[in-house]
This record gives structure tokens, C-alpha cells and sequence, in this order.
């Protein structure tokens, strides 16, 4: 009877060794596991991180704002070229010195003309919201903001000073400074109906039919 309970309390010492074995495998496995899982998730993490910080990618933000930039810049290309095909020639005139006068209309009031003479443009006047001049080596030339040329040789007086113009006009010119001339025209009746400056680059004006050029160096001549 003694021997039979010996062999029991071995064999009951065996099942509890085996089985603290088996739950002492299970709870390393388990162990494992969850550090696996934590590890693919910061690996994931990190590969998102990369991802988003990358040099050299753009954003879905970012990449819209460079087509938009793209899209304006072509936008403003295409509005200047279409300007400038509207400032085709739209008639050439003789000048008294045998030059030619390119006329461009580039829109309401506002006209180029350039000054050809043997292939070569010699000078441009614009009108941009007032008539333009120029004193051309003594040929005079009016350009008027409906687009009319005119173009006379000699008749200029050297300012500052006071001098009779074509039409019964007076022009009182005056220096401002280098380069600058300012002439007031005055009518019959002594009033200053006009003033034009040359502030470094010559100027012209329509005074009712009678064409007046005041240069930068102070000349000014006048044409009926």
C-alpha cells in the first residue's frame, strides 16, 4: 500500500511540472507576438512619416498652386501677344522728309507711329491719354490721339522766351530744369488755354488745328 501512493505523488508531480510548461510557453509566445505587432506598427508609422516628409515630392496643395502659377502666366502670355497682333499697321504715310510713318492703333485713342527711313525705325511716338511730338533734326512731327500725322521742317524758336506760333497762338516757354521746358499757349485774349512740358523727351499738341512740338531742348515750332 505504501509503494502504490509512491507512484502516485510522482506521477501528480510530473502532470504539474508538464504543465507549468506549457503555460509558461504559452505566455513567451504571447510576448512575442505583441512585440511583433508593435514593431510592424512603427514600422508602418515610419514608413507614413517618410512618406509625407520626403524631399522632393509636392503635395496634392502644392501641386495645385504650381498648375494655377503655370496657368495665370500662360494666360497673361497669351492677353500681351494678343495685344501686340492688335497693333498691326493700319496705314503708312509719307513724311515731308521723305521718311515713312508706321501707324499702329493699339486701341481707343491710343496710336504708335514709327519713323522708317531706309529699313531702319528711326524714332516712335505714342499717344498714351495725350497728343505726341518730336523735333527730328528741324522736321517737326504731330502724332494726335485720333491718329492723324502731321510733319512740317523749320519755324522753330529756341525758349526760354516768348514767341508767336501759327493760328495767332503765343508761347511763353519757360526752363525747369535739364531738359525740362514747360510752354504756356496763350490765346488772343491773353488766357493760358494750354501748357505742355517737355520733361526730357519731346511733346505736341493739337491747338484746334494748328500743331505745336515743344523739344527737350527748347525749341518749339508750330504748323497751320
Amino acid at each position: 500500500m505504501t509503494t502504490r501512493r509512491a507512484r502516485r505523488t510522482v506521477r501528480s508531480a510530473a502532470l504539474v511540472a508538464v504543465a507549468a510548461a506549457a503555460v509558461l510557453s504559452l505566455t513567451t509566445c504571447q510576448s512575442g507576438g505583441d512585440g511583433t505587432a508593435a514593431g510592424s506598427e512603427k514600422a508602418q508609422a515610419g514608413v507614413g512619416a517618410r512618406t509625407v516628409t520626403s524631399a522632393g515630392y509636392r503635395t496634392t496643395a502644392e501641386t495645385a498652386e504650381t498648375a494655377e502659377t503655370a496657368e495665370t502666366a500662360e494666360t497673361a502670355e497669351t492677353a500681351e501677344t494678343a495685344q501686340a497682333g492688335a497693333g498691326s499697321p493700319v496705314r503708312t504715310q509719307t513724311l515731308v522728309d521723305g521718311s515713312k510713318a508706321e501707324i499702329h492703333e493699339l486701341g481707343d485713342q491710343h496710336y504708335r507711329v514709327k519713323i522708317i527711313s531706309r529699313g531702319s525705325v528711326l524714332a516712335t511716338l505714342e499717344t498714351k491719354g495725350a497728343d505726341a511730338g518730336l523735333d527730328a533734326n528741324d522736321m517737326f512731327v504731330v502724332l494726335t490721339l485720333g491718329g492723324e500725322v502731321h510733319s512740317w521742317m523749320g519755324g522753330g524758336h529756341t525758349g526760354p522766351g516768348t514767341f508767336k506760333l501759327a493760328g495767332g497762338w503765343t508761347a511763353k516757354v519757360t526752363k525747369t530744369g535739364e531738359l525740362r521746358y514747360r510752354a504756356q499757349i496763350i490765346g488772343h485774349d491773353g488766357s493760358v488755354d494750354a501748357t505742355i512740358e517737355a520733361n526730357q523727351h519731346d511733346v505736341g499738341l493739337d491747338a484746334n488745328g494748328v500743331y505745336i512740338v515743344l523739344g527737350a531742348g527748347g525749341v518749339i515750332s508750330s504748323h497751320a
